[in-house]
């Protein structure tokens, strides 16, 4: 898990009456939110990844139509906790009648543990592939991409990369798991390759760098998944986040956009003076959407 940020500035109440103000954060303001979910409040890793493979199971099946029974489905599965939200995604996706695929993109030895623990899962349904070049090439109906998570920095290896590129190649929908592989998920500036997807799942709260204007031909459409961090866990952080699911563990970004706009409220973020000028940001450290 990455370090603390600086304490974050106190998140806006929403007036009576209007939709909630909702903290869009850093990649170093995310990690205080994981960690203090699990050492705080006893919610385990584990869980929050059933949430998040489950959600992103959904996501896939609302791309494909509404049904994945028979439709072809390779899950590109890293070796941090993102690539196990995608192992528990494919195995979701198998139980409901795809035919899936799951991809190491990296050495099994490497495995973190809780992920390690999901991989042998999907060794045991016979789902698991070690390839090393890339799961043949034909053309799948869905590429899910679980490879690289929100502590990402810098440009994907070269292992990486040909994954990324390979699954670029394919022509097909590609769908995202918190955002996509090589986008940097504070400024949002993709390095080369960076996966191009047709949708992307974000986890818990938006990541500022999908908010930015060059991030959109990466992501596609972005929405926001229910992974259980309750109010508590987000007020102690200073900020204050609404109900925002609900009406479903799944929610359109653009849809609570648009909410924002009606409500004349925008999501709130901490201030930082380093990306003030990139998001236009005023001098409360807010940039609304």
């Amino acid at each position: 898990m990455k370090g603390d940020s600086d304490p974050p500035s106190s998140g806006r109440r929403a007036p009576h009456g209007k939709a909630p103000a909702v903290p869009a954060v850093t990649a170093a303001q995310m990690a205080p939110v994981d960690r203090r979910a699990m050492r705080g409040y006893g919610i385990g890793l584990t869980q929050m990844m059933e949430l998040a493979g489950r959600n992103l199971g959904e996501q896939a099946r609302q791309m494909l139509g509404g049904s994945v029974d028979g439709r072809t489905v390779v899950v590109l599965c890293g070796l941090g906790n993102n690539g196990g939200g995608g192992m528990v995604a494919a195995r979701h996706l198998h139980r409901w009648g795809a035919q899936v695929q799951a991809v190491l993109t990296g050495a099994e030895s490497s495995l973190k543990a809780v992920p390690n623990r999901q991989w042998r899962i999907l060794k045991r349904l016979g789902l698991a592939d070690r390839a090393k070049t890339g799961p043949g090439s034909g053309r799948p109906d869905l590429i899910i991409d679980a490879i690289l998570g929100y502590g990402f920095h810098g440009r994907p290896r070269s292992r990486t990369a040909r994954w990324i590129e390979w699954a670029n190649s394919r022509g097909c929908p590609i769908l995202a798991l918190d955002l996509p592989s090589g986008l940097d998920a504070t400024t949002g500036i993709p390095s080369i390759p960076c996966i191009r997807a047709k949708a992307t799942l974000t986890l818990a709260l938006p990541k500022t760098g999908l908010l930015a204007p060059e991030a959109s031909a990466y992501t596609g459409d972005v929405y926001l998944a229910d992974i259980g961090i309750p109010a508590e866990v987000y007020r102690g952080l200073g900020y204050e986040v609404g109900h925002l699911f609900a009406n479903g563990a799944i929610v359109s970004l653009e849809e609570l956009k648009e909410s924002w706009m009606r409500a004349g409220v925008g999501p709130e973020r901490p201030a930082d003076r380093g990306l003030r000028a990139d998001f236009g940001l005023d001098g409360r450290g807010r940039r609304s959407v």
